[in-house]
């Protein structure tokens, strides 16, 4: 494997997740100045994710029709686009849409980079491959939180999106230097009507999720938005199963190890979705942290997952995929549990040393399951399995954040309302923790050789 690749392919993963956890740790003061509340804001992360969904399922034909490198930097383009935008936001309106401007830059960045390293790369190096994309990536939540907030302390939270344009020039320059612009496959017709369906059901359920609670809109408005979403999903389904080349395969859903990861992904990422919101508004407004100190707290989890990326591809070929993916998903779980435990007095020692076991953990599931995914699933359909994956997977994450804020307005206004208490908070972390604990009882159900396949020198079980 040339590891060049997936460390440049990674350029537009740094700035995607600093970007994520940049914003996480400065939603109180977002919202102060252009006029809103915190709660309100999560329907500016939930925009995001529902471009990613909307836009991910033609990332793969994109990629065949036009060429990697040149969507690839296209949307590395559009993704600075939007930052410009979000930078010189006024309203909730106006940031909202800038997001969903990144949403779509976004939408093709990471499934190409993910898609053109599984094409590329031999299956049993897919762990080491997937471990070298991500770890520049990872450096992002580390430096984003705690650069973000000293930003949004002592300067202005605008600076936060300007700073994504020179990076994102350095990766277009990169980019042309180093990525292959193949054709790797013949693309295919593209399905028109699974593309209206499948975009109407994913932005009207993730878009009425999120509105259910807000307090600016009735919440009949999210019902309604999420029962149509929920509609137009059957009938993109009947219409799949039905056509020989629908815009996403569910037919894959047959293959027994494709479908545990996507399920047992949904709960890992519906819990793991809200906590990106929930934890830095939970030290912002109820232990009175700056918007810095959250950054300084926060940071340390991804300290935890660059680390798990030099030992993933150790732990894997030792243990195999069942058991460290039910340990890292527990262990996931009951870190979220542990935030609902979390009060002004715990020692901020404590909270850093958990944050960083923690991390490492969750990173140990992502390098296993986003090679987990391709186990039993065939060349041809690579490129199928890669959007399925991401486009459900980004739309859980929209619903995690969703049940997040969903849970935290609930029990505000059970309460009668007033300021956030840490009641609130904490309550909202045990549901999400809750939810997300199902992944390790369907990985659970795994057979003890799942994904041998994926492994250079497994070990015999």
């Amino acid at each position: 494997m040339n590891r060049s690749t997936p460390l440049i392919l990674a350029t537009a993963l740094f700035m995607e997740n600093m970007d994520s956890t940049v914003i996480a740790t400065s939603l109180a003061a977002i919202a102060a100045d252009i006029g809103t509340d915190p709660i309100s804001l999560k329907l500016a992360l939930t925009a995001y994710l529902v471009a990613l969904a909307i836009f991910i399922p033609i990332s793969s034909w994109m990629a065949d029709r036009f060429g990697a490198r040149r969507v690839f930097r296209i949307a590395m383009l559009v993704f600075m686009i939007g930052s410009i935008c979000c930078a010189f936001s006024g309203s909730l309106a106006q940031f909202v849409g800038a997001r969903f401007i990144q949403g779509m830059g976004g939408a093709m960045m990471g499934p190409v980079a993910r898609l053109v390293l599984v094409r590329a790369t031999p299956r049993h190096q897919l762990v080491d491959a997937m471990a070298w994309l991500t770890i520049p990536a990872l450096i992002g939540p580390i430096v984003g939180p705690p650069f973000g907030g000293f930003l949004t302390t002592y300067f202005s939270w605008h600076w936060i999106f300007i700073i994504n344009v020179p990076i994102g020039i350095l990766g277009i320059v990169l980019v042309g230097f180093a990525l292959p612009n193949e054709h790797r496959n013949k693309p295919r017709n593209i399905d028109g009507p699974g593309f209206v369906l499948a975009g109407l059901a994913f932005a009207l359920f993730a878009f009425g999720c999120s509105v259910v609670s807000l307090p600016a809109l009735p919440p009949i408005y999210g019902v309604i938005s999420a029962i149509a979403g929920m509609v137009l999903g059957v009938f993109y389904t009947r219409h799949a199963l039905r056509t020989e080349f629908p815009l996403l395969d569910l037919r894959l859903l047959r293959v027994r190890t494709f479908r545990i990861a996507i399920v047992a992904g949904t709960f890992f990422r519906l819990g793991q979705g809200a906590t990106p919101f929930l934890f830095p508004l939970m030290l912002q407004l109820t232990f009175g942290f700056s918007p810095f100190q959250s950054g300084m707290v926060t940071f340390v989890g991804a300290i935890g997952a660059l680390v798990a990326k030099f030992a993933a591809n150790w732990m894997f070929a030792h243990w195999g995929f069942k058991y460290p993916l039910v340990w890292s998903t527990a262990i996931s779980a009951a870190g979220i549990y542990a935030m609902g435990l979390y009060t002004p007095e715990t020692p901020i020692p404590l909270i850093l040393a958990l944050l960083t076991f923690i991390g490492f953990w969750q990173s140990t599931f992502w390098t296993g399951s986003n090679a987990f995914t391709f186990a039993d699933i065939e060349d041809k359909d690579a490129g199928q399995a890669n959007v399925i994956s991401q486009v459900w997977g980004q739309l859980m994450f929209a619903m995690g954040v969703a049940v997040g804020g969903g849970t935290l307005e609930l029990v505000h206004r059970m309460r009668g309302g007033g300021e956030l208490a840490l009641i609130d908070f904490h309550i909202a972390f045990y549901v999400v923790g809750t939810v997300g604990l199902l992944a390790t009882v369907l990985f659970l159900s795994l057979p003890k050789n799942a994904g041998h396949q994926l492994l250079k020198n497994p070990r015999p079980h």
